[in-house]
């Protein structure tokens, strides 16, 4: 039944598709669609704007206009869905590519200074990464390589972007990678909360491009903090699109 009520709106000029709003949505009624943040379905928005505030582009306003009634027994079907669909987790299926793999990386003397200072920009050397998997949807949260690590979480983008990505970020680092625009952005707050909750992180250095998307990181690994209870030392790193560090 149609009534006249108030509703979200979301301005696809302004949308640039970080996924904010979706963690700031009860409801589950924003997806991202094609790079832009949607309302999917009239009935599942309430219309009282709790996700206004977590938009950096101004994109979302609450409007009156005629819309489906907000229908709260719909919403909870939703949800049920969109947890559902969280759990069938893609390491289930067999795919050698989840299989849980550690292997030996360069040893202290090979790493340089700038580890740590994103100074010189070295080519080639031998592979810091540890272990496998690393994608965040796909390390189980209890992966015995995660226990008491010193934890990188990487936008996708970073690694392509930064040519010293191994000296400078990922030497004695344990590391996660995902994207916030096009990933699940509830499912890395409900997948880090358990890692931060359960496997001991002693540090978190997030390193994200300087594009807007990227900024749901951040807020993702925040969220997943306060989730977990826990207070852990956190660095964040931005870098350009040529690699260079902002801040």
């Amino acid at each position: 039944m149609k009534v006249t009520r108030k509703i979200i709106k979301i301005d696809e000029e302004l949308c640039d598709g970080c996924g904010n709003c979706i963690l700031a949505c009860a409801e589950g009624a924003i997806q991202i669609v094609e790079g832009k943040a949607k309302v999917i379905a009239d009935k599942y928005c309430d219309g009282l704007g709790a996700c206004l505030g977590d938009c950096p582009q101004g994109a979302l306003e609450v409007i009156e206009r005629e819309a489906d009634e907000f229908d709260e027994e719909a919403v909870e079907e939703l949800l049920k869905q969109q947890k559902a669909d969280k759990n069938a987790a893609p390491a289930g299926c067999g795919c050698p590519s989840t299989a849980l793999k550690t292997f030996p990386t360069a040893g202290a003397d090979h790493a340089c200074n700038c580890a740590n200072e994103a100074k010189a920009q070295p080519s080639g050397g031998p592979s810091a990464l540890g272990h496998w998997p690393v994608k965040i949807r796909l390390v189980p949260a209890g992966a015995p390589f995660l226990k008491g690590s010193d934890l990188l979480i990487a936008a996708d983008c970073v690694p392509v972007a930064v040519p010293s990505f191994h000296e400078q970020f990922l030497t004695g680092k344990t590391v996660m990678t995902g994207c916030p625009k096009f990933d699940d952005a509830d499912g890395y707050v409900e997948k880090l909360a358990q890692v931060f909750a359960e496997s001991g992180i002693k540090s978190i250095t997030s390193v994200v491009m300087e594009v807007p998307c990227c900024s749901g990181m951040p807020i993702i690994i925040k969220k997943a903090l306060e989730r977990a209870g826990v207070n852990l030392p956190y660095t964040e790193v931005v870098v350009s699109a040529q690699g260079k560090i902002i801040s």
